[in-house]
């Protein structure tokens, strides 16, 4: 989990956007458009990210369509405090 989560966040482009999506879901689930709101990105950009996440085991879904609802899956919660620490290790990101 720990190297999925490097690539995921510090090493690739979209990184901090998927680093905000999930904090955002630690929080409470969110469907596409809240978060595309509630982050002020467009929704095909945070569609894009959801995929990637889900693809990779660190987030699920309920629901279809617009309805889908998005989740950190057990296996995220359980390595939070990870996700965490790598954000802290991450110089001169804001998240």
């Amino acid at each position: 989990m720990k190297r999925l989560l490097w690539w995921l966040i510090a090493a690739t482009r979209g990184g901090v956007n998927r680093a905000r999506i999930i904090r955002m879901l630690h929080e409470r689930p969110y469907n596409t458009n809240q978060l595309a709101e509630a982050l002020e990105l467009d929704y095909k950009t945070v569609q894009h990210h959801l995929s990637v996440l889900e693809k990779n085991k660190i987030i699920v879904s309920s629901g279809e369509r617009y309805g889908k609802m998005y989740f950190l899956s057990d296996a995220m919660e359980e390595n939070y405090d990870l996700f965490e620490d790598i954000l802290d290790r991450m110089q001169g990101v804001d998240v």
